[in-house]
Formats: structure tokens, sequence, C-alpha cells
């Protein structure tokens, strides 16, 4: 199973039993959409939500953290999920927040995990079928985590790669908030970035109709940040949601597959002992 699926494929595999599929669209702060509420007035027929938030560390002091594999395996169960099943992320946007969900299943060792290329807006483009409403409860499944710690990446990770240039960090963010001249959706929360980091705006990786770059495109854009074949990457973004669309990129790109700093800028910018840049 790719890691990227088109609207082509989805649709000749809707309803074969092994295959679920889930709307994981997360609204940033500053957004008045709930997105719960959208994906009951149309999503793809069969599709569950999937609530980021919910799958989360729910005692952590930063938004939807990851969560500990007891909670992942008792979640993943209670929503239907089995280690057999093929599962498919996808979001109303397009491609900015399906990623997160296909990282966690592959942070606690779940390889048929996919994303939706070009999402709800390229499956509405192309006229395909729409259901509205609540799914009914899925039955319950045995979920067994396998924890891949390489694919996750903490305070303490990120301040020896900017300090040794072990890995480079690489920031999903739209470069405004990156240089610190434009605000972060989040109240309070200075924009800028970390010493030593580079900016890679998860939008660049995205064609004129949504959908990802093919792989020598992608490589280009990744090279330019400074993203090399085997270099070490760890991506960030605001709260390590649209770094895994930076993920998502570099696996697709041929790369090393980067490690999420699932803090994130959020985590680095309300700490009072680390540095921060602008411009």
């Amino acid at each position: 199973m790719e890691d990227l699926v088109g609207t082509e494929w989805l649709a000749a595999q809707l309803g074969a039993p092994d295959l679920l599929v889930f709307d994981a669209t997360k609204s940033l702060p500053n957004e008045p959409q709930d997105a719960k509420a959208l994906f009951e007035e149309a999503h793809i027929p069969g599709a569950r939500y999937f609530d980021i938030d919910l799958v989360a560390d729910p005692e952590a002091s930063l938004p939807h953290m990851a969560p500990s594999a007891a909670r992942f395996e008792r979640l993943m169960g209670e929503m239907g999920v089995s280690n057999a099943h093929r599962v498919v992320f996808y979001d109303q946007k397009g491609l900015q927040s399906a990623a997160r969900g296909w990282w966690l299943m592959r942070l606690f060792g779940h390889e048929k995990a996919a994303v939706l290329d070009g999402g709800l807006p390229k499956w509405r483009r192309e006229g395909r079928a729409l259901a509205a409403g609540t799914p009914a409860p899925p039955r319950p499944a045995r979920y067994l985590a396998s924890f891949h710690a390489r694919r996750l990446a903490g305070l303490g990770d990120v301040r020896r790669a900017l300090a040794d240039g072990s890995a480079l960090v690489l920031d999903a963010r739209a470069a405004g908030r990156f240089q610190g001249t434009a605000p972060e959706p989040r109240p309070g929360l200075p924009s800028g970035h970390m010493p030593g980091a580079a900016n890679l705006p998860f939008t660049e990786l995205f064609a004129p109709d949504g959908t990802m770059l093919p792989p020598e495109a992608l490589r280009a854009r990744f090279a330019a940040a400074g993203a090399t074949e085997g270099r070490a990457l760890i991506t960030s973004c605001g709260t390590g949601v649209t770094a895994c669309v930076l993920a998502l990129g570099a696996v697709r790109a041929g790369l090393r597959e980067p490690a999420i700093y699932d803090g994130s800028w959020t985590e680095w910018a309300s700490r009072p002992d680390t540095e921060k840049a602008t411009a």
C-alpha cells in the first residue's frame, strides 16, 4: 500500500472489508469551523471522524501530543481498527491534517496507512459520492501497538540536533510565522523560529490543484531547504500537525523518514529557557 493514494484508487476500494477511511480534519484556533460538524454534513461514504485531539495524551499541557501505546490501542480498538486493516486518512482542506493520522499509525507500527491525495476537495471536484449524518458505531476490534521511537522527537532531541547538526530541523509553518513577521494562530504565542532551523512551508509541497508534487519535484523542494538524501531530519510546525505533511513528503521523495517534534513551536516558544530568532 502506497503512503499517498489517489481518489480513483479509493473509489474502487470503498467497501472492501479490510479498508477503513477516516476524516482527520483539524481546525486551527483562529478558524471558526467545527470540523466534526462539517464531517456530518458531508463525508466520503463509509468514513468515520478521526479526532486528533482525542487520539492524544489527555494529561499533556500541550495540544494533541502523541498518546501512550496503551491509550492508542484502546482508542483504535474502539474505532474498529485492527492490525489487519488498511487505513486511509483525508481532510476537508486537501492535505493539511490527514498526515497526522498517517503518522500516528506509523508511530505505533501500523504501516498499512495512507493519505488521500487532494483530500475531500479533489473528491468533490470529481463529482464523487458523498454521505451525510453520524455513522453507526463501529464494531470493536483488537489492536496491538508497536511503538517506533525513532519517529518521535522531544525537546532534548531538537536541542541536540540544533547544537551539533546531527539532524536538520525543518519548520513547516508559513514563512511569515517562521520569520516573526506574521502572528501565530494561538493567542499569546510569539512567532519566530528556533535558531538553526530551516523553513519549508508545507504548502510548497503541493501542486496548484492541491495534490502533492511528484517525487522529483519534492526532492528539489527539500534540497533547497537543506534536506539532502541521507541526512537525518526532524520536522516541526505549530503543534505537530503539518510537520507530518513534511514527513509524508520526505517519504514520498525517497529521503530519510523524519522524526516529528511533537511539541513543535508551541512548546519551544512558550518556554523561557529556549532561544528564539526572527527574520
